[in-house]
């Protein structure tokens, strides 16, 4: 697997954006952060140039301008969800599931159909108890 950068929130809500529009012009980037969160045009292109540098997205040349970029995520949001929440788990639980889980059901009830979609999601996992690296 390869190794995913660290990310920024902010840098996350631009992501976001590039996950759901692969190949978008830098303006319309620009058009949605602005709409989205209220940044201005210099807060959005500084958080894609980083993100470029991180080699989370990439850059190309919109064709037949020389100016204009078209904006597209090297990670995918799978990839970012799935190294995120490995680094939480290590981080807060030693990487240990059970505890995790138990965390998390102390303050919230599970419905019955909760409870079945869960049993139905162990039995899919289920294996020898061997951990992913």
């Amino acid at each position: 697997m390869k190794q995913i950068p660290s990310i920024t929130d902010a840098e996350l809500e631009v992501m976001r954006v590039l996950w759901a529009n692969p190949n978008c012009p830098s303006s319309e980037i620009v058009k949605q952060m602005a709409e989205l969160m209220e940044w201005s045009p210099n807060t959005t292109r500084t958080l894609l140039n980083r993100l470029v540098q991180k080699e989370a997205a990439g850059a190309k040349q919109e064709e037949g301008s020389k100016r204009a970029y078209l904006f597209y995520p090297i990670i995918s949001e799978q990839e970012y969800l799935r190294s995120e929440t490995k680094s939480f788990m290590k981080k807060l639980y030693g990487g240990a599931l059970k505890p995790m889980l138990a965390n998390f059901l102390q303050d919230k009830k599970l419905n019955a159909q909760e409870i079945e979609d869960l049993k139905a999601m162990f039995d899919e996992n289920q294996g020898d108890g061997e951990q992913e690296k």
